[in-house]
């Protein structure tokens, strides 16, 4: 979508689409607006709730069977698993999609890796997909005249141009780019606390490979699985920055970072968007 800044301050019923890596401030931006008479979409929590669901309750069923205790009371109906992923906790749905290595460290067999990353992959899909739909439902069910998208940080990473269109034809399409020092600030922070990512696959095969000779290593379960994610991540942080940028200008438009982190209510996010339009 392609607006002039007057006729985004004119408009009744606003659809924003906020996108960039993960760090740069959008879940922020959405609990303002979330608490400000906006309906907030996130794709992380629709993943979890919809897509997901299933799996990530396998996942911890099976964890937990391994306990005698939780397995007796499982196995008589006498206790229930439940996900609880919220819009700001998103651990169960991170936990799932896990990290590669050493499964004594609690990493994954590359098998089970690639499994949960193909299915995150298409649960992404899917909650972009539904977009469209919850925008309707938003104002008609719910009574919200404006809309927030909040996407994930891999969403640069779909290869589905008819989703990109869909989302930029029926919003408007606001890119937070990170500065260098942002850029630098937001790989540190990864590294000092790795956590599950998605890959594309021809991306992870050819790191991993680059990996286990740098390393030295011939088997993925010799991997330490924090420390394959902290060598990993500036490689992914590099190779999503010019997939955003292109998203941004083919469809939207782009504020910094530093701009977004000043937003403090409804107004000044108004006033972010402004700018961006002008």
């Amino acid at each position: 979508m392609r607006l002039s800044k007057n006729e985004f301050l004119e408009m009744p019923n606003k659809r924003v689409t906020l996108l960039g890596m993960s760090g740069v401030g959008k879940t922020r931006l959405a609990s303002i607006l979330r608490n400000n008479n906006w309906f907030h979409y996130s794709v992380d929590y629709r993943i979890g709730t919809r897509y997901l669901d299933e799996p990530i309750l396998d996942n911890i069923k099976t964890q937990a069977m391994q306990v005698p205790f939780l397995r007796t009371l499982l196995m008589s109906d006498s206790i229930y698993i439940s996900n609880n992923v919220t819009f700001e906790n998103l651990d169960p749905l991170s936990t799932f999609l896990g990290k590669l290595g050493n499964p004594d460290l609690g990493g994954l067999p590359l098998e089970e890796f690639q499994k949960r990353q193909a299915l995150h992959l298409q649960a992404e899909i899917s909650a972009m997909r539904d977009v469209e739909s919850f925008m309707s439902k938003a104002e008609s069910i719910y009574g919200y005249p404006h809309f927030l998208n909040d996407v994930s940080g891999s969403l640069c990473e779909l290869d589905d141009k008819n989703i990109f269109d869909s989302i930029a034809n029926k919003s408007l399409m606001i890119y937070i780019e990170a500065s260098a020092d942002d850029q630098k600030f937001l790989i540190e922070r990864a590294q000092h606390s790795p956590k599950p990512l998605y890959y594309r696959e021809d991306f992870l095969n050819v790191h991993l490979a680059r990996y286990k000779k740098i390393k030295n290593i011939n088997y993925v379960a010799e991997i330490d699985p924090d420390d394959f994610v902290r060598w990993i991540f500036p490689f992914l942080f590099h190779a999503r920055l010019p997939r955003y940028e292109a998203i941004a200008k083919e469809y939207g438009y782009s504020v910094s970072a530093r701009d977004a982190f000043q937003v403090q209510s409804v107004d000044d996010f108004i006033d972010l968007i402004s700018g961006a339009l002008h």
